[in-house]
C-alpha cells in the first residue's frame, strides 16, 4: 500500500535511477557520496552539490539509498543545507523508508519535527504520513500531527479522514473512530465513502461487535458499495470469533451477489475454518476454490490434511494427500510426519512403512529422515508397544545383537531405519516409554548408547528415569544420572531434585536429605510437602519421632519452613511414643513462632492427649484453639467424644455432643457411633437407643462400625435377645461383623440360656470357612463357646460333628474330652 501510494503523493517527476539528466547527475553525486563511509565523503563537494538542492533531488537520492541509516543521513543533511528547505513529498519518502524499516523511534521524531517546521501539507500528502505512522501502530503521533494540520496549512479532505479512520480501525480504537467520524460528518462538504465505513467496519470486527459491523454492511449496501474486499473482512470476522455458521450465511450472501471469492479470500477462509475445527467447511471451501480454477499450495494442503486427522478421517486425508501430489506439490517433512504418526496410533504400521518409503526419496535431509523415523518412535510410545520402540531405536544405533530386535519388526522399516542416524528426541521418546513400561535396565543402555552418536538427551527422559530409580530404591544409580546431566549443562530441576527427596524419604535417610535439601537451596528450589510429611511419618512409625523433630528444625536451619502437615505428623508420633510433654513444647513452639497450627495440629494434640489420659489438657487445647478464633470441627468434637468416654466421663462427653448442637456442627456417623459405643459401655443401654434413633431421624445411615458398637454393647449389657435382632437387621444391610463381635454374640446367647440360637450363628461361620486371625481373646472366645455348646445336650451332637468334620480349626475332640 505504502509503495503503491508512493508514485503518486511522493514524487511529481517522473524520472529514475537511471536517468542521465542534469538532475539525474547530480542527484548520482549525491548518491556516490552517501553510499560511501561517513568519513570517506567529499565535504567540499558535498557543500557544493548542497548549494543545488531541490526537493525533486532530494526525494530521488532518499529512493536510491539502500539503508535506512544513510536515508537518515542524507535526510539531516539536505535539512542544513540553505537555503533547501523539506517538502511534503521529501518528509513522506522518508516516512516511507522509516515505516518499511519499522523504525518507530526515528519515525516518531520525523513527526515532530515535521510539525515543528510548519511545512505545507497537501490533505493527500497529510493521509500519506498518516498512514506512516500508522503502519507502525503510533497512534499517538496519528492525532498529534492531524489535530496540527492547520499549522501545516492543510485543510483535511474525506482522504485525510480516510487515511485517519484506518489507522484508528487497525488498532481497534473504537471510541476515537468513532468520535472523529461525527468530526468528519460535522464539517461541510465530507460526507463519508465506501473507504470510510470499510475502516468502520474493519473496526467492529477487530474488536468482535459483530452486530454493529452488520449494520455497516447493511449501509453500506443500500448506497451499492459492497464488493469481495468488504464481504471478505466480514467474513472472516465471523470465523474469528468462533461464529462459523453466520460466515456460511455471508459467503452464501456473496455468491447471491454474483461474487466470487478471490484466491486469497479462499485461503483465508479455509485456514480460518480449519483453526476452528470445521472441517467440513474448510473442505466445501477447498471444493469452491478448486471448482473456481484455484490452486491450493502445501500450506493450505497441510492444514486441511492435518484437520482431517484430528477429526480421525484418515482415508479422506488420504485421498487428498494424493491429490496434492498429483498436482505436483510435494510434502514437506512435517505433513509426512504428522501422517506417519497417525498411522502408528492407530495401528496402521504397513500404512506408516509405505508412507515413509515414499517419502524418503523426496526428503533432503538425514534430519528430515531421522524425524520421520521418530514420529514412528512416538507411535509405537504412545500406542504402549515400548518393545517395538526400543527395538526399532536399537536398529538405528546399529549396534549390539540386533537379530532379535529385527524379529519384531517389519522388514521394510528396518530397511528405512538402518543406518538414520538418531538424536536426542529418538532417545527422549524410547527412554521415557521405557521408564512408564518400568523397563529400567533397557534405558539405562541407551543412556550408555547415546554417548556413542553425540547425544545428550533431554530433561524430561532423565527427570523420568531419576524418578522411577528412587521409586525402586536405586538411589545411587540416580545420582549417577543427575551428575551426568551436569556434566551436560542440561540443568537439574526442581522435580529432579524432589525425586532424589523421594528417595532418601523412603529409606529414612535424614541426613542424606538434608545434604540434598543444603544443594536444592542454593538453586532456589523447593523440597515437596509430600516427601517431608512422608519421611516424618516413617521415622514416627519407626519410633523415631524424636529425629523427625530435629530434622524440621535442621529445615529450618537451611531456610525452609515446613508445612504443618509434617509438624502435625511429628507431634502425632511424638505422642504414641510416650512423650506428651515433648509434643506439647513443639506445639507451643510453633505457637510462638507464629506458625499457627491449624485445626488439624491442634486436632492430633487434642488425640494424644485423650490417649494418654490428659483429658484437662485435651480440654485446654480446645479452649486455647477457640481463643484463636479457630474453629473445632466435627473431627475435633469426635475425638473428645470418644475420649471422655473412654475415660468414664460419660457425662462430659455428652455435654460436648450438646455443645455440637449450639455451635452448628452436624454430628456424623461417627460421632453416633462413639456416643452408643460409649453409653453401652457405661451401662446406659436406653440412653444409647435414644441416640440411635436420633442418628436415624437425622438422616444419617449407619454403617458397619456403628452395627457392630451397638450388637457389642447389648452383649455386654446382658442383651442378647436384642444384640441377635439387630445382628440380623445388619446382615440384610450387607454388613458382617467382625469375628471377635460373632462370638462374643455367640457366648452371650448361650448365657441368655439360647443355645440353639447360639449354635446357628457359630455353625454359619465355620460352614463358610471364614480366614480369621486366631488371637488369645478370639481363641478364648470360641473355644469357650465350644465347651458350653457340647455340654449341652440340644447342641452336643452337632458341635461334636463340626470337630470331626475338621471345621472347627482350633480344636479337637481328644482336646475338649481333656477340658470338660
Amino acid at each position: 500500500m505504502i509503495q503503491r501510494s508512493l508514485r503518486s503523493i511522493t514524487s511529481r517527476s517522473k524520472l529514475n535511477l537511471h536517468t542521465f539528466t542534469p538532475l539525474g547527475d547530480h542527484a548520482h553525486q549525491l548518491l556516490d557520496e552517501f553510499s560511501q563511509p561517513k568519513d570517506c565523503r567529499d565535504q567540499n563537494k558535498l557543500h557544493r552539490l548542497g548549494l543545488l538542492l531541490t526537493p525533486s533531488t532530494v526525494e530521488y537520492v532518499l529512493k536510491g539509498l539502500r539503508q535506512w541509516k544513510t536515508a537518515h543521513e542524507f535526510f539531516s543533511w539536505a535539512k542544513c543545507q540553505p537555503p533547501y528547505k523539506h517538502t511534503c513529498y521529501t518528509y513522506n519518502t522518508f516516512a516511507a523508508i522509516l515505516a518499511q524499516a519499522k523504525r518507530n523511534t526515528q519515525l516518531r521524531t520525523l513527526a515532530n519535527d515535521l510539525v515543528a517546521s510548519g511545512c505545507a501539507m497537501t490533505p493527500g500528502a497529510l493521509g500519506f504520513f498518516i498512514r506512516c505512522l500508522g503502519n507502525l501502530g503510533l497512534v499517538e503521533e496519528v492525532q498529534f500531527v492531524f489535530d496540527r494540520a492547520s499549522n501545516l496549512g492543510c485543510v483535511p479532505n474525506v482522504y485525510t479522514y480516510n487515511c485517519l479512520l484506518e489507522v484508528f480501525a487497525k488498532a481497534g480504537h473504537v471510541d476515537m473512530l468513532e468520535m472523529r467520524l461525527q468530526e468528519m460528518a460535522s464539517r461541510p462538504g465530507l460526507e463519508p465513502d465506501k473507504f470510510t465505513l470499510t475502516s468502520l467496519l474493519q473496526c467492529y470486527c477487530n474488536v468482535g461487535n459483530l452486530d454493529n459491523a452488520v449494520e455497516i454492511l447493511d449501509r453500506m449496501e443500500s448506497n451499492c458499495w459492497v464488493d469481495v474486499h468488504v464481504l471478505t473482512i466480514l467474513i472472516v470476522a465471523f470465523c474469528k470469533w468462533g461464529k462459523i455458521e453466520r460466515a456460511c450465511e455471508l459467503i452464501g450472501r456473496m455468491e447471491a451477489y454474483g461474487m466470487q471469492p478471490n484466491e486469497k479470500t479462499f485461503t483465508i477462509l479455509i485456514h480460518r475454518f480449519a483453526k476452528q475445527g470445521r472441517v467440513d467447511k474448510a473442505q466445501e471451501m477447498f471444493d469452491k476454490m478448486t471448482g473456481s480454477g484455484f490452486v491450493g499450495d502445501l500450506p493450505l494442503y497441510s492444514t486441511l490434511i492435518e484437520g482431517l486427522c484430528e477429526k480421525k478421517e484418515v482415508p479422506v486425508a488420504l485421498k487428498l494427500f494424493e491429490e496434492m501430489k498429483s498436482n505436483g506439490i510435494s510434502p514437506d517433512t512435517r505433513l509426512v510426519r504428522k501422517l506417519v504418526s497417525i498411522f502408528c496410533k492407530e495401528g496402521e504400521l504397513e500404512s506408516a512403512c509405505k508412507l515413509f518409503a515414499e517419502s524418503a526419496k523426496g526428503l533432503k535431509s538425514g534430519s528430515s529422515i531421522v524425524s520421520i523415523c521418530n514420529a514412528i518412535l512416538e507411535g509405537f510410545v504412545a500406542s504402549d508397544q515400548i518393545t517395538r520402540a526400543y527395538c526399532l531405536l536399537k536398529v538405528m544405533i546399529g549396534l549390539g545383537e540386533l537379530d532379535e530386535c529385527k524379529k519384531g519388526l517389519d522388514q521394510q522399516l528396518v530397511h528405512l531405519a538402518e543406518g538414520v542416524k538418531p538424536n536426542d528426541d529418538s532417545f527422549n521418546t524410547v527412554i521415557c516409554g521405557l521408564c512408564k513400561d518400568k523397563k529400567l535396565e533397557d534405558a539405562l543402555n541407551l543412556i550408555n548408547d547415546m554417548a556413542i552418536f553425540g547425544c545428550k538427551g533431554k530433561l524430561l527422559m532423565y527427570n523420568n528415569l531419576i524418578d522411577e530409580l528412587c521409586k525402586v530404591d536405586r538411589l545411587e544409580e540416580s545420582y549417577k544420572l543427575l551428575e551426568r546431566m551436569k556434566e551436560l549443562n542440561i540443568f537439574p530441576t526442581e522435580f529432579s531434585y524432589n525425586s532424589l527427596f523421594y528417595g532418601h524419604s523412603r529409606r529414612k535417610d535424614t541426613s542424606g536429605a538434608l545434604a540434598l535439601i543444603q544443594e536444592m537451596r542454593v538453586h532456589g528450589y523447593i523440597p515437596w510437602i509430600k516427601h517431608c510429611t512422608m519421611l516424618v511419618e516413617e521415622l514416627c512409625l519407626n519410633g523415631r519421632a524424636e529425629e523427625a523433630c530435629m530434622f524440621l528444625g535442621e529445615m529450618l536451619k537451611l531456610g525452609f519452613l515446613p508445612d504443618m502437615i509434617p509438624y502435625s505428623a511429628v507431634i502425632d508420633g511424638l505422642f504414641k511414643s510416650g512423650c506428651a510433654d515433648k509434643a506439647m513444647e513443639l506445639f507451643q513452639d510453633l505457637c510462638n513462632k507464629s506458625y499457627l497450627p491449624d485445626v488439624v495440629a491442634h486436632n492430633i494434640l487434642i488425640n494424644g492427649f485423650l490417649k494418654s489420659g490428659n483429658w484437662n489438657k485435651a480440654e485446654g487445647v480446645l479452649e486455647e484453639m477457640l481463643d484463636k478464633g479457630l474453629f473445632p470441627s466435627v473431627v475435633t468434637y469426635n475425638l473428645m467424644i470418644d475420649g471422655l468416654f473412654k475415660a468414664n466421663n460419660a457425662e462430659k462427653a455428652l455435654s460436648y455432643f450438646n455443645k455440637m448442637d449450639s455451635q452448628e456442627i452436624s454430628p456424623n456417623v461417627i460421632t453416633y457411633t462413639s456416643l452408643i459405643d460409649g453409653l453401652l459401655n457405661a451401662g446406659k443401654p436406653e440412653a444409647a437407643m435414644d441416640i440411635w434413633n436420633q442418628m436415624k431421624q437425622n438422616g444419617v445411615v449407619p454403617n458397619k462400625v456403628a452395627y457392630t458398637a451397638l450388637v457389642h454393647g447389648f452383649c455386654k449389657c446382658g442383651m442378647a435377645q436384642r444384640a441377635l435382632g439387630y445382628y440380623h437387621e445388619m446382615k440384610e444391610k450387607g454388613f458382617e461383623i467382625d469375628v471377635y463381635g460373632r462370638f462374643l454374640l455367640v457366648n452371650s446367647l448361650i448365657l441368655e440360656r439360647m443355645p440353639v440360637e447360639a449354635f446357628e450363628l457359630l455353625n454359619e461361620f465355620f460352614h463358610k470357612r471364614v480366614p480369621f486371625s486366631a488371637n488369645c481373646k478370639t481363641t478364648e472366645l470360641i473355644e469357650r463357646a465350644v465347651c458350653k455348646l457340647y455340654r449341652d445336650r440340644s447342641t452336643s451332637d452337632r458341635i461334636r460333628n463340626l470337630i470331626e468334620k475338621g471345621l472347627i480349626p482350633t480344636i479337637s475332640v481328644r482336646e475338649i474330652d481333656n477340658m470338660l
